[in-house]
Parts: C-alpha cells; sequence; structure tokens
C-alpha cells in the first residue's frame, strides 16, 4: 500500500496558517461574518505574499506560477449528497425509505435493489441499471406509486369504481343490484 509523502508538510501549512491567523485574533471579536470573513481574506494575502525563509519567492507567486494552469473549473452543477440504501423488495412492491414507501416493478419482490435517494429524487436501481424513479416525499406511511409498476390484476382493480362492481352485479345478480343502485 502507497503512503502519503507530502502529509507533513500539508499539515504543517495548516499549522502556520491556524496560528499565523487565529493569533491574530485573540483579542478581537468579530459581530458579523462578513467582518471575520474580510480580516481573514487580509491576513491570507499577507501571509501568501510573505518571502520563504529558504527559497526564493513566496506562495502567491509558486501558485501562480505551478499551480494555477492545473486548476479547473467548477462543475455547473455543485455537489449533491446522495444516500445509498440496499433492500429487499416485500411482496407488496414498495421499498421503504425514511419512512416513505416508493413503488418498484412487480418483477424485482424478492429481489434486493440499490436504492439512491436524493433530497430531490428517488432512484431505484437492480443490476446497476435505474428501474423506478420517484419524487421525494417525507410524509411518513405516505406511498408513492407508479401505476405499470402493479401487477396487471392490482391495475385492473385499482381502475374500479363504485359503478365497476354495480355492472358486474347486474350481470350476475340482477335482483341483487338494487342493494348497490343507492350508491352510485
Amino acid at each position: 500500500m502507497r503512503k502519503p509523502k507530502d502529509k507533513a508538510k500539508v499539515e504543517n501549512g495548516v499549522l502556520l496558517v491556524e496560528r499565523w491567523i487565529l493569533a491574530r485574533f485573540r483579542h478581537h471579536s468579530f459581530f458579523h461574518l462578513a467582518e471575520l470573513n474580510q480580516k481573514v481574506s487580509e491576513l491570507r494575502d499577507q501571509l501568501n505574499s510573505r518571502p520563504f525563509q529558504k527559497i526564493s519567492g513566496n506562495r502567491k507567486e509558486r501558485f501562480l506560477q505551478f499551480e494555477q494552469r492545473t486548476l479547473h473549473p467548477l462543475p455547473p452543477t455543485p455537489y449533491e449528497f446522495l444516500q445509498m440504501v440496499v433492500a429487499t423488495v416485500p411482496s407488496d412492491y414498495h421499498v421503504r425509505v425514511d419512512g416513505h414507501y416508493y413503488s418498484v416493478p412487480h418483477s424485482l419482490v424478492g429481489r434486493r435493489v440499490d436504492i439512491r435517494v436524493s433530497p430531490q429524487t428517488c432512484e431505484i436501481l437492480a443490476g446497476g441499471s435505474r428501474v423506478a424513479s420517484h419524487e421525494r416525499r417525507f410524509d411518513e406511511g405516505g406511498m408513492s406509486t407508479i401505476s405499470t409498476h402493479r401487477p396487471h390484476a392490482h391495475q385492473a382493480y385499482v381502475s374500479w369504481t363504485l359503478k365497476s362492481p354495480l355492472g358486474i352485479c347486474r350481470i350476475y345478480w340482477p335482483g341483487n343490484s338494487l342493494l348497490f343502485t343507492g350508491y352510485c
């Protein structure tokens, strides 16, 4: 295993900044973050302009000469923290994330899936491929269900209204349909 060779240099650099900047704040109180940031910025520029003791130049010159050209711009979108969860899909084809239930295609019942959770979305992955994507919800015990994730029998059942059983009742039990007519 490789070991870092410049860790001590970096830690000494951090120590120098801490001592050089924080020591100057010992007897000063800041009442606004902007005021503190302004003072830190001034002291940082002074520290970076101080000449080295054993070699020529200073930190600012070294940065401009060697490091600045290797920097890349920040990505256009900020980093988004993701949480990964592993779950087995239960028989109701809904996986639980932070108390909310998200549907998964019913063909995955009994299989393990990876769940990628961000502040805005909840994505379910099976075998490295995304099989479902839901808007993130935070209502405890709530369910987010995509209709196509249900088995065909469940899809037919969900589409039923009170009028659907009435039609079936009229065909098979004409005398009993009078019981339902008051509800439809």
